[in-house]
This record gives structure tokens, sequence and C-alpha cells, in this order.
């Protein structure tokens, strides 16, 4: 009875590690069916003279408000974080704006990075460690490629947010590697996002939405993925190595 008892108690710490990456993915289910019509760019029109007329009364306190809201859209994987992005250029222009967002963003990854890296993501890394064969050589290549392939997730256009923010913590990632690649692999791309926002204004006065396609513009996408091939040529360089030596 004893021994029931004492397991049964060492089971809740482990059952408990779940929990806050559950509350995640239950909050971002519930998300992306209710706040998918209110997290838009004509919610941002509607209510733009009020935005404007309090960030110009306390632009402190409406860029503390705008970068919590960022951080839980990006924590709970919400939509409208690309809609955040434009807003945080149209409210705070280029500088402040692109500081923000990349503040904000990486606060949200870190935050959703540690809940899968406390639950599924310890058990998945205790695995890989005590695995062999194939999982082993897995293990090893991103163990000697971490920060290129971190850097890769962040500066390819296709990769999507969360998945860049819960695949390394599944894996075994180092945090700490984590959250400066993050810092600065998404700047490339909060930058356009925040560009794009500066000129909301004008864009909203003609009756039209944001063109997000400019990402996709030679002069945009041209230079981010020079980033690419940049951030890969270690890999690249690693295997040809391993194919000399072999």
């Amino acid at each position: 009875m004893t021994d029931r008892l004492t397991d049964h108690e060492t089971s809740k710490p482990t059952q408990l590690r779940h929990v806050p990456l559950l509350l995640v993915l239950v909050v971002a289910v519930i998300g992306a069916f209710t706040l998918r019509d209110y997290l838009t760019f004509e919610t941002l029109r509607d209510n733009r003279e009020a935005l404007l007329a309090f960030r110009d009364a306390n632009l402190l306190g409406l860029a503390a408000v705008f970068a919590l809201t960022y951080v839980i859209i990006v924590a709970f994987s919400l939509p409208g974080a690309a809609v955040a992005s434009v807003t945080g250029g149209f409210l705070f222009g280029l500088a402040l704006g692109t500081v923000l967002n990349v503040v904000s963003a990486t606060i949200g990854a870190a935050a959703i990075f540690l809940a899968a890296r406390w639950g599924l993501g310890s058990t998945l890394t205790a695995k890989l460690e005590a695995s062999e064969g194939t999982m082993q050589k897995v293990k090893q290549g991103l163990r000697e490629n971490e920060i290129p392939v971190l850097f890769l997730l962040r500066l390819v256009p296709v990769v999507p947010f969360f998945v860049a923010n819960l695949l390394p913590a599944l894996v075994g990632v180092k945090f700490r590697n984590f959250l400066w690649t993050t810092a600065l692999g998404i700047i490339p791309g909060g930058i356009v996002f925040t560009w794009i926002g500066v000129g909301l204004g004008e864009v909203f006065d003609r009756g039209e939405t944001p063109d997000l396609s400019l990402l996709w513009e030679p002069h945009v996408i041209g230079p981010i993925l020079a980033l690419c091939l940049l951030a890969a040529l270690p890999i690249v360089l690693k295997a040809v190595r391993g194919r000399k030596e072999i």
C-alpha cells in the first residue's frame, strides 16, 4: 500500500509538467476559432483613430500594452502575429516598432519553448539521449549544427513561427542558443513587417488592406535568402569535411 502511494505521489510532478504545454494548446485551439475575426487589419482600421489618440497621450502605456499583447499572441500561438507586427510599425514607427516587435516575439517564443521543454520536451530529450543507430546520428548532427539550424528556422520564411518555437524544445536544443538565435534571426522579417506598418495609414486612407506579399519581392527576399545560405554554410562545410575523412 505504501509503495502504491509513493508511486502515485511521484507521478504527480511528472503529470504537472505537461500542464503549461496543454494550456498553450487549449488556448491556441480556442483562439483559432474565436479570435481570427478580431485580430485583423479591419479591426485595426476601425480603431486606428482611438489608438493614435491614446498613443499621443500615453506612449509608454500603449507600448507596454502592445508588447504584452504581442507576447500573449506568440506564447499561445494565437492568430494575428502578422497583424501585430504591422501594427507595431503603424503605431511606433520603424525603429521603436521593430524593437518592440522583436523583443515581444522573442519573449513569447521563449515562453512557449519553456512550456514545451518542461513537458513533452523533457521526455523526448531523454529518449534521444538513450537512442542508438539513426536517432543517435540525428541527435549528434543536431548538436554539431545547433546554431545554424536555429538560424535557418528563423530566417526561412516558409517555416511557421510556432513550429520554430516548438521543434527546438522537443529535440533538446539549449535554451540560451534558442533565445539569442531567435532574437537575431527574426530581425530581418521583423523589419519588413514593421516597415509595411509605417505606411499603413496611407493604405487605409485609400480604402485598401496591407499587402504582405512585399516579403516575397526580390529586393526583400533576396537578402533574407542570402542570410539563409550564410547560416547553412557551416552545415555544408561540416558535411563536406566528413565525406573527405570517410
